[in-house]
């Protein structure tokens, strides 16, 4: 999928199931929607994403529009 990390095995691309996740969707629709997907993939994505940020430094300059278009930041 061009270089973006996926769940094992699949062309499901971690960001799918992220976006998927913040935009309400519950586990068991993400997996209505890829029966060949179990809860543990899911996981594993919230926490890949979780630990590529964990190394992350943010640039307060691109938050700054997402918490003045009212968006819950603590920066």
């Amino acid at each position: 999928m061009f270089g973006k990390p996926v769940i094992k095995n699949t062309r499901i691309t971690i960001e799918q199931i992220l976006r998927k996740l913040a935009a309400g969707m519950t586990l068991g629709e993400i997996i209505a929607d890829h029966p060949h997907l179990r809860r543990e993939d899911i996981y594993a994505a919230q926490e890949f994403g979780a630990d590529y940020l964990a190394d992350e430094c943010c640039n307060l300059e691109l938050l700054m529009p997402l918490r003045d278009a009212g968006h819950d930041l603590l920066i």
